[in-house]
């Protein structure tokens, strides 16, 4: 009877402690599994865009640069217009126009909703834009960037960088409430992404204990010990 009562009394006290956040990790797994993660990254407002070849011969950028790249990349953007993004190993990437042979980054608030709403598809209204320079819990791309958000009733939100004129992220109201439960899930309410936190792991032992004091006890509350006894 003394493991049967030690094993109530660690079942009871320790359920406590970490029931609301089992409560959590049950709740949040379970918005994970019907959540279509198609649709938590908005892959369905993408755009079509066919990757056309650049159709003029490559072009040598580095009269343009300050210092010699570390890499360049000769691409079309969204828009299909062909252009040359230089890499460096310490300063921030240079885009380059190849259609009129010009520098152009850092984007304006103009090109950046260009780029944006040509990237979603359904042309919706754009409701704000905002410079980005400092990582969020909600954006940790290349910085500088520009966020277009979108009246769309999904609250997207699309991520351009202003140094390559790419599109980096995109965000809507299931991303947050995902990445919102996701943050609970691994209690990691800072930066929702380390699950190897001390209180992460401290809280999944005590789950454990739980779990295995529970299981002490059913012989006991089905009556089998008892049973057996008599």
């Amino acid at each position: 009877m003394k493991l049967q009562a030690f094993a109530s009394w660690t079942h009871k006290w320790l359920a406590l402690i970490v029931g609301v956040q089992i409560v959590f990790w049950f709740g949040s797994g379970l918005f994970f599994a019907i959540s279509p993660i198609e649709r938590v990254r908005s892959e369905h407002r993408i755009a079509a865009h066919e990757a056309a070849p650049l159709s003029a011969p490559l072009q040598d950028v580095s009269t343009l640069l300050p210092e010699a790249p570390t890499r360049v990349t000769y691409e079309r953007d969204v828009l299909g217009e062909p252009v040359a993004v230089a890499e460096f190993a310490e300063r921030r990437p240079i885009l380059i126009d190849l259609s009129d042979w010009r520098v152009a980054s850092p984007l304006s608030a103009d090109a950046a909703v260009q780029i944006a709403q040509a990237y979603v598809a359904g042309g919706p209204r754009v409701s704000e834009r905002t410079l980005v320079t400092e990582e969020t819990p909600e954006y940790r791309g290349p910085l500088p960037a520009w966020r277009i958000a979108f009246d769309d009733g999904e609250g997207l939100a699309v991520y351009v960088a202003a140094d390559t004129a790419r599109v980096t992220a995109r965000r809507s109201d299931l991303w947050r409430v995902y990445d919102a439960l996701w943050a609970l899930h691994i209690m990691d309410w800072r930066d929702h992404e380390n699950f190897n936190t001390g209180l992460l792991i401290l809280t999944t032992l005590t789950a454990l204990i739980v779990t295995l004091a529970g299981f002490v006890l059913i012989p006991y509350r089905m009556g089998w010990v008892r049973r057996r006894a008599g």
